[in-house]
């Protein structure tokens, strides 16, 4: 078996894995909520106002710190949503596999020994000009 089959293989192996199918659940679930759907077309309408507004020459401030307070609002609903925290949570748990996995691979290819090494996202420091482990 080739490199490019042994990650289609793994490819495969990630979508049984526990935290894909919960985060597929839940992103299927949130894609079902008809409210919070709504939430998100109010969003996105709120948004495109405030940049529609921020760019006239003649802006008016009033209708600016309105239209950012519907916005915060939206937004705020959204992020209370069961279905949303759900998915936020599921999403950031195959994140963080999904990072560590990459990181393995990238120490790999630093020449780590593939039978000890690994990758804790809690000693990233933040500077990527060294590293190459998390994105």
């Amino acid at each position: 078996m080739d490199i490019i089959e042994m990650t289609r293989e793994l490819g495969r192996a990630l979508q049984n894995d526990e935290r894909y199918i919960a985060m597929v659940t839940a992103r299927q679930a949130s894609d079902e909520d008809q409210a919070l759907q709504e939430a998100i077309g109010e969003f996105n309408l709120k948004r495109m106002a405030i940049s529609n507004e921020a760019q006239k020459d003649d802006r008016n401030e009033e209708t600016l710190q309105r239209l950012n307070a519907e916005f915060r609002a939206v937004y705020q609903k959204i992020m209370e949503n069961e279905h949303m925290l759900r998915y936020n949570d599921a999403k950031n748990e195959f994140d963080a596999l999904l990072q560590r996995m990459t990181g393995i691979l990238s120490l790999c290819a630093d020449g780590e020994d593939p039978e000890t090494c690994d990758y804790d996202a809690a000693s990233c420091g933040g500077n990527c000009s060294s590293c190459a482990g998390c994105h």
